[in-house]
């Protein structure tokens, strides 16, 4: 349909809670979805919550075959998930890049449960259940996140470690995957 504007951080919308998809398989729904897909591929993302275009439902859009800003990441299956809840697996947390299209060209080293399981339904209603690690688990959390008004940034523990992706690269410092 169309792309959509991503609202940066400092917008006040960005730290609003979502509310439920009430009614399934609309083409209100519909029209959201693709419009999180057309505005993720136009930014080169690989992961978009509904709140980021301004839109304060919880639906996220994520997935990819390859991404150029995480290299070394395998593949995510393209998926919209609608409603979603998470259930942290194991206790044991790992640090990893991050980047944000509501925080352009920075980074930040986050930490994320390293296996979750998430569940929640497609648009059309038809359930999702899931347990995964690693870059997948920590792309869902990031999504959902945003669905409870959190940008990666106020996950991270040292501030140190987060900056512009240029000024981290000339620094030597890692802003891959971790």
């Amino acid at each position: 349909m169309a792309e959509r504007r991503v609202l940066r951080m400092g917008d006040p919308d960005l730290l609003r809670v979502a509310e439920p998809v009430g009614t399934l398989g609309t083409p209100e729904l519909e029209s959201l979805v693709v419009d999180l897909w057309d505005t993720m591929a136009a930014r080169g993302g690989i992961g978009l919550a509904a709140t980021q275009i301004g839109v304060p439902l919880r639906v996220v859009v994520l997935g990819m075959e390859h991404s150029p800003r995480y290299p070394e990441a395998p593949p995510i299956p393209r998926t919209v998930l609608v409603n979603p809840v998470i259930e942290p697996l194991a206790q044991t947390t790992v640090d990893g890049w991050e980047g944000c299209l509501s925080v352009p060209g920075m980074r930040g080293l986050v930490p994320r449960w390293h296996h979750i399981r998430y569940r929640g339904v497609d648009p059309h209603g038809h359930p999702i259940d899931r347990e995964v690690e690693g870059f997948h688990a920590r792309v869902v959390q990031h999504e959902c996140d945003h669905l409870d008004g959190i940008l990666y940034p106020m996950r991270m523990r040292d501030l140190s470690r987060f900056g512009f992706e240029e000024e981290l690269a000339l620094a030597g410092r890692s802003a891959t995957p971790g």
